[in-house]
């Protein structure tokens, strides 16, 4: 059995084949593709987070939305860039959407990608100590943003506030009671992958990773989450850890699926530079007819070690559109390999 949710990358474009041509068109279409996709039976919806691009950027506000108008559904984020964030703040809007969402949040957090402006966090008030690198920066913000969502107290009260304080050092609010357990972390590579297990965080791996030893994209991604699996028992946590992989899988099932992603049936493993020095391996697309569908991913070694499937999805192709791919997954392959 798999959890099953969708992945949103929250693209808009004045084009005149996208039906989110605004900013307000994906906000909208994505809280209700969240509600479509509960009813339909998915597990989860995952939202991207990318700053100065013309793509979803403060996931709380939407968050909360789709938290207000679900009942089950986990939400999530795969992933928010730690080096854009104030932590304390972030851990007040988190305590909010998952208060608001009956504690369905799900929320994926990292040290960040290659972003569309030179050093952005620097544009937020942000940047790493001296010695320090902005992925040093973004580890250590969120250690912070973990150690407050325990809810311990740590600040000295007022002698004479405004309102009566509760005895003691005081936390931030609101509180939401074990969300620091549905904490995610986004691991590109084996060393992260540890280290999140170490700190206690569940793993998201997404579509890339670095190349480390130029195996097939899956292979490594396998590799990575035993590495991480061991580290999580090693660490004696006394809860399990869960993981999570994505992946874009369409079943062609129509001719409008041919035409959308027929040409991505031969699709295979790229690798590249996603920063200058780092060489990247990148999943594959699967695209093809169910039967050989379930064939190709029952192949897949990194699907096999993962709990959770995260399907990336066009979101630009509207709500009814993504809500049929995610069906043709759900009614005609997750069944035959056992996911459902």
């Amino acid at each position: 059995m798999k959890n099953i949710g969708f992945l949103s990358f929250g693209h808009w474009s004045n084009h005149p084949s996208y039906q989110t041509r605004t900013a307000g068109d994906t906000l909208l279409q994505s809280i209700d593709l969240a509600v479509a996709a509960e009813e339909l039976g998915l597990d989860g919806a995952y939202f991207r987070v990318h700053h100065f691009a013309r793509q979803l950027a403060s996931p709380f506000p939407l968050l909360a939305a789709i938290g207000a108008k679900t009942s089950n559904i986990e939400i999530g984020t795969g992933v928010i860039d730690m080096r854009y964030e104030n932590p304390l703040y972030m851990v007040e809007d988190a305590g909010a959407a998952d208060l608001i969402s009956g504690g369905h949040l799900q929320l994926g957090i990292s040290r960040g990608s290659p972003e569309q402006v030179i050093e952005g966090y620097k544009h937020f008030g942000y940047q790493p100590a001296a010695g320090e690198t902005d992925a040093e920066m973004g580890r250590e913000k969120a250690l912070t943003f973990l150690d407050k969502l325990e809810g311990v107290g740590f600040a000295q009260p007022n002698p004479n506030p405004m309102f009566p304080n509760p005895p003691g050092l005081l936390r931030l609010e609101p509180y939401s009671e074990g969300l620091r357990e549905r904490i995610w972390w986004g691991a590109a590579s084996n060393a992260t992958a540890i280290w999140a297990a170490e700190k206690g965080m569940n793993l998201q791996s997404s579509t890339l990773k670095f190349d480390e030893n130029g195996k097939p994209f899956h292979i490594q991604q396998a590799e990575q989450i035993r590495l991480y699996k061991e580290a999580w028992k090693a660490a004696g946590h006394k809860r399990e850890p869960r993981v999570s992989v994505s992946r874009s899988i369409f079943a062609l099932v129509n001719d409008q699926d041919r035409y959308y992603f027929g040409q991505q049936a031969r699709g295979a493993d790229s690798f590249g530079y996603i920063e200058a020095d780092q060489r990247a391996v990148f999943g594959k697309s699967y695209a093809a007819a169910p039967d050989q569908l379930i064939k190709e991913l029952a192949e897949d070694e990194a699907i096999k070690e993962a709990d959770t499937l995260l399907l990336t999805i066009p979101n630009t192709l509207g709500v009814d559109y993504n809500i049929h791919v995610i069906a043709a997954i759900l009614e005609h392959v997750a069944p035959g390999l056992g996911w459902r």
